[in-house]
């Protein structure tokens, strides 16, 4: 039997609701965000009212009263979420279209997942480990800057890759070592890999 949590103090309403709304892919219904906020709905409602009101720069208190934000909390489909205001999409969009937006394959995460644990690696050894052909993938991962070229394996020639900065901001982290550890019972995938000397 699980333990119900507390309730979210009023104050904290708001920024938990923001904290929320800020990740949301889809809009929050409200029902979604109390039970979220382990919060009544009407307490949510109000709270949601007030952010609509700070965002639009109706609100006063804390000294942001009069200020409109670039986004805005709109009621869509059932739900609430963020969204940009529409006088600013043109800024948006031009930042947007120039970071490559689209998300990666489940073939490119896995692939950049082989790469993040296992670095410096190999095509052939990644190709081991998922037992698929890799070449167009780390092709993609690379073009998106996600992992580079580390260095070429004097006997071999193969080119070994490894992880960017770019990988490190985009998962949230500050170095390889802050990735989650690998369950002990999970095979490795180092079997059948020679150690070179």
């Amino acid at each position: 039997m699980t333990t119900p949590q507390p309730e979210v103090a009023t104050v904290d309403i708001e920024r938990a609701l923001e904290a929320i709304l800020m990740i949301a892919d889809e809009p929050q219904s409200l029902v979604s965000l109390a039970t979220a906020l382990h919060a009544p709905v009407p307490a949510v409602r109000q709270s949601i009212e007030r952010l609509v009101a700070d965002y639009d720069g109706e609100a006063s208190g804390e000294g942001r009263g009069g200020i409109r934000r670039g986004f805005e909390l709109r009621e869509v489909g059932g739900g609430w979420r963020i969204y940009v205001r529409a006088e600013y999409d043109s800024v948006v969009q031009d930042v947007v279209s120039t970071q490559n937006p689209s998300r990666l394959s489940q073939a490119a995460l896995e692939t950049l997942a082989v790469i993040a644990y296992k670095q410096p690696i190999s095509r052939g050894q990644i190709a081991a480990i998922r037992a698929v052909n890799v070449d167009s993938v780390v092709r993609t991962l690379l073009g998106r800057g996600l992992i580079t070229e580390a260095f070429s394996d004097p006997e071999t020639g193969a080119i070994n890759y490894e992880t960017t900065d770019l990988t490190l901001t985009q998962l949230g982290i500050n170095s390889i070592d802050d990735l989650p550890k690998i369950s002990p019972l999970l095979d490795d995938g180092s079997a059948g890999f020679d150690e070179q000397h």
